[in-house]
């Protein structure tokens, strides 16, 4: 079964806590969390602050943390902390993948990986047993409202048929540019876990969006 992530990158952030329970309440599985520095993509979004408030708001949430920072393994404990479910991190970081995903697990979270655009499938293989979760982007990563990339599926078909070679059953998650129209091609190609941003929450019905999403 499809399951559905709604990006609050694009949410209205003066009703953010009304929307995320909007969101929950019409049958989104979790919500995704997108921490941005600055250095590693050109934006900057929010960080442990506000994951603290928005649990303490919603406890019931399941929290999708994806850090598109430069150096993630020195967040993981205050991630951890403030709320996260699962922390998706890039292969492309300055951390050491191993170490970071073992650093995640300690802290009792799960742990996902991610990769841009111009990284191949092939550069998660070695790390795709300890993972819950990989991410596949299918825009550059730092800003939301982009173009959907193709290229994604024909990664998300590289990953599935890794992990149903190996009976390994993580999200295989794909983020950017995902909508009614896209989603079902991502879907096709072994994507499990979608995550959306203005196809959810920049829709004047948000509840019939997620419903739409999650039948795919």
């Amino acid at each position: 079964m499809t399951q559905l992530s709604p990006s609050i990158l694009a949410a209205d952030f003066a009703r953010l806590g009304d929307e995320c329970r909007q969101v929950l309440n019409a049958g989104a599985d979790m919500l995704h969390f997108d921490v941005m520095d600055g250095c590693f993509v050109p934006n900057i979004s929010f960080g442990v602050p506000v994951l603290q408030s928005l649990h303490k708001a919603l406890p019931e949430a399941f929290f999708d943390v994806h850090l598109m920072i430069r150096r993630p393994l020195d967040y993981v404990e205050a991630f951890v902390k403030a709320g996260a479910g699962c922390i998706t991190f890039h292969l492309e970081s300055e951390s050491d993948p191993g170490e970071t995903i073992d650093a995640i697990h300690a802290a009792g979270c799960k742990a996902g990986l991610s990769i841009k655009p111009g990284t191949p499938a092939s550069a998660v293989l070695p790390y795709l047993d300890r993972l819950e979760l990989v991410l596949v982007m299918s825009v550059e990563p730092g800003f939301g409202g982009q173009k959907f990339m193709p290229s994604a599926l024909e990664k998300l078909k590289e990953l599935r048929a890794a992990c149903d070679a190996r009976g390994l059953s993580p999200w295989l998650e794909v983020d950017g540019g995902v909508d009614a129209v896209t989603g079902p091609e991502c879907v096709a190609a072994g994507a499990n876990l979608l995550v959306a941003g203005s196809a959810v929450f920049g829709k004047a019905d948000m509840a019939a969006a997620v419903r739409g999403l999650k039948s795919l």
